[in-house]
């Protein structure tokens, strides 16, 4: 019995040179299944489960005829010295379908991950398991299409952290595994995403794609698909760790804190005085912005190449992780679309649901408007957007950079009770931006003032620019309080240090007594 055990062990273990499906895998510039998982997780950290699991056909005496090693491998192992579940597809054994698979391994990585509490990380590459019609000739009959585990899969999104890497073709269900996470990446040289592949849009819609032009990396990176784009598998294995590094091992408990940091908390970069030009329509470069306040080496943005200026990311503040929200307007300027609300309204929910204080560099002059932002349905994303804002509960502070106007600014910076805020001297706020609500506000005179209309309409700002001083907001104590940009990350590092040590516990003491009060959803 042993050593039929240990001879089918040394078989799923061991990869066949002469395989065709190796072979492939190879001549497409792709790791090994088991070579991702060596990469990826700390050296010899890796317990199997199911190291035996495989479809075998036998003779009539008993003895193996035919033996096929399961195309799915999972088990625990250490990131960094901290456990976690690995999933992973193997691409060489039928393309990952489930005419290859042990359906129960995957079920069993899911809830063991969710039992006890700790990270899992899914390395895709093809269905996942998904179907293959050849099922059914091996059945005998057709089935209702099943999702066996998908209430684990989604119930873990609001208990663990839950990271994925397309590492070759996510199709059907390897595509919903692939983004029911929260983070995933994608290796552009080898990663794709789709609901069904080309020959089956072929069939259905006359379309002849291939998987780059039908969904390839750089195409579902720039609509949010997948979170970011990495040049190659280690460059995944790469950002999954780093991600990880920020978050707790579930919502149940609060995020690890480095305690090796040498950044000093009272740096001030001198830098910042002027980042910000005086010019109110001149853009700025937000993330030189955060990159001089957080613990040097620590930004990591997601999702950057989506979400119409909506910048989001994970950092540190004095060894303490934060979430980050923020907008870039040097595109197409600070104007909120429905992907920008999209996008921020997942990262809010990320940080919401494993307790990362949210620091919001504001600067928002609104929701987008006109034809093409009324198509898009900006208000009702920008609706969903508000309501996580004021649903989580985790704590936020904001610095207000510049602008913050309307419902959207109000939404970003006016969402706590109280609201922790501070202000540069480069604030500008109100209702509408003041250019143009002068033409709102005084569209009957200037249209009656002729050949002067510019000469009305320049006195009417002078008007105003008097009273636009963020200086008179604060002695109304609309801000409490006007900071020296030098000392925003003294602020900060003060204000999280506060929150880890005096709300974040009580919040998951609270946790743990009630669950969480929203669902993730991804």
């Amino acid at each position: 019995m042993i050593d039929q055990i240990n001879w089918r062990k040394n078989n799923n273990r061991t990869a066949n040179l002469n395989d065709h499906g190796y072979i492939r895998q190879k001549a497409q510039g792709k790791l090994w299944v088991r070579e991702r998982i060596d990469e990826f997780v700390d050296k010899k950290s890796f317990l199997e489960f199911g190291s035996i699991a495989g479809k075998a056909k036998y003779n009539p005496d008993g003895s193996v005829k035919e033996y096929t090693p399961a195309n799915f491998i999972a088990g625990k192992a250490t990131v960094n010295n901290r456990s976690i579940i690995i999933a992973a597809d193997d691409f060489s054994i039928r393309g990952g379908h489930a005419d290859g698979s042990v359906y129960g391994k995957s079920i069993m990585a899911e809830q063991t991950a969710r039992n006890l509490k700790i990270p899992l990380v899914r390395l895709i590459d093809g269905s996942s398991g998904g179907g293959s019609v050849t099922t059914m000739l091996d059945t005998g009959y057709t089935y209702i299409p099943p999702l066996k585990g998908m209430h684990t899969i989604i119930g873990s999104l609001s208990e663990i952290p839950v990271a994925t890497a397309s590492l070759g073709p996510a199709v059907g269900l390897g595509a919903a595994r692939a983004t029911l996470a929260h983070f995933s990446v994608v290796a552009e040289n080898i990663g794709s995403l789709f609901a069904a592949g080309p020959p089956v849009v072929a069939n259905a819609t006359f379309e002849t794609v291939t998987k780059k032009s039908l969904g390839g990396a750089l195409l579902h990176t720039s609509n949010g698909t997948f979170d970011n784009l990495a040049k190659d598998e280690q460059d995944c294995f790469n950002q999954i760790r780093q991600f990880l590094s920020y978050l707790p091992n579930n919502a149940y408990e609060l995020p690890p804190i480095d305690t090796t940091t040498k950044d000093p908390i009272d740096r001030r970069d001198d830098a910042l005085l002027d980042i910000i030009p005086r010019r109110r329509q001149r853009p700025y470069q937000v993330r030189d912005i955060i990159t001089r306040v957080v613990d040097e080496g620590t930004w990591f943005e997601i999702g950057s190449r989506w979400g119409d200026g909506a910048v989001c990311g994970l950092a540190k503040v004095g060894g303490l992780p934060i979430g980050i929200i923020t907008f870039d307007g040097s595109l197409q300027g600070n104007v909120l679309t429905s992907n920008s609300c999209h996008k921020f309204r997942r990262h809010i929910d990320l940080c919401d649901t494993f307790g990362l204080p949210i620091i919001d560099f504001a600067d928002y002059a609104g929701f987008a408007i006109g034809i093409k932002a009324e198509r898009e349905a900006t208000i009702r994303y920008g609706s969903t957007l508000t309501a996580a804002l004021y649903q989580s509960d985790v704590p936020y502070f904001t610095v207000i950079l510049r602008k913050v106007f309307g419902v959207a600014g109000a939404a970003f910076v006016d969402n706590r009770d109280p609201n922790w805020r501070v202000a540069w001297p480069s604030t500008d706020s109100g209702s509408l931006p003041l250019e143009g609500g002068i033409y709102a506000a005084y569209r009957r005179e200037l249209d009656a003032a002729g050949d002067k209309r510019n000469e009305l309409y320049e006195s009417l700002l002078a008007k105003f620019e008097a009273v636009r001083s963020p200086i008179r907001t604060a002695e109304a104590f609309d801000i409490p309080e006007m900071i020296d940009p030098r000392d925003t990350r003294p602020v900060l590092c003060e204000w999280v240090k506060l929150v880890y040590e005096n709300v974040l516990p009580h919040r998951v003491a609270q946790r743990k007594t009630h669950g969480p009060r929203i669902p993730y959803r991804p």
